[in-house]
């Protein structure tokens, strides 16, 4: 909450862009649970931010299209009683997020075959496993 959220090492999130909503949490919180905004709603519009090339606005964009309501990101902590660490949490909770969602794509799977030792051991275990089934069986006179 200094200045920035940190997203990657190279990606941060300016604190201007994050905007803040506190309410009543539900759950537990003793004598304090009706009265103190525990609650918090942590909301970054992805479209309008700085922090964010166009690729990677793009990228997350698609990542996190049905996270996205008009363009914004929101995500709600109230999992603690206190607000502080629920702020915590909302951020790492949005950090990590994004970091998933502008992540680089995987490198495409190269399609592989089975060996042919693999193969000859596959269906030895199954020659072997149906011998103990037959071995199992009543004798057939």
């Amino acid at each position: 909450m200094a200045g920035e959220l940190r997203v990657t090492d190279r990606v941060s999130i300016p604190a201007g862009e994050l905007s803040w909503r506190f309410s009543r949490s539900g759950g537990p919180g003793g004598q304090g649970v009706n009265t103190a905004d525990s609650r918090v709603e942590l909301s970054w519009h992805l479209d309008s931010s700085i922090a964010l090339p166009d690729q990677l606005k793009e990228r997350a964009r698609q990542r996190l299209g049905n996270r996205l309501v008009g363009g914004t990101l929101t995500i709600v902590a109230s999992e603690h009683r206190a607000q502080l660490r629920n702020r915590e949490a909302a951020e790492a909770r949005l950090a990590a997020l994004l970091a998933d969602a502008i992540a680089p794509p995987p490198p495409p799977r190269r399609p592989t075959r089975p060996s042919r030792g693999a193969k000859e051991r596959r269906i030895a275990d199954k020659k072997r496993r149906g011998e103990i089934k037959r071995l199992r069986r009543p004798d057939e006179h």
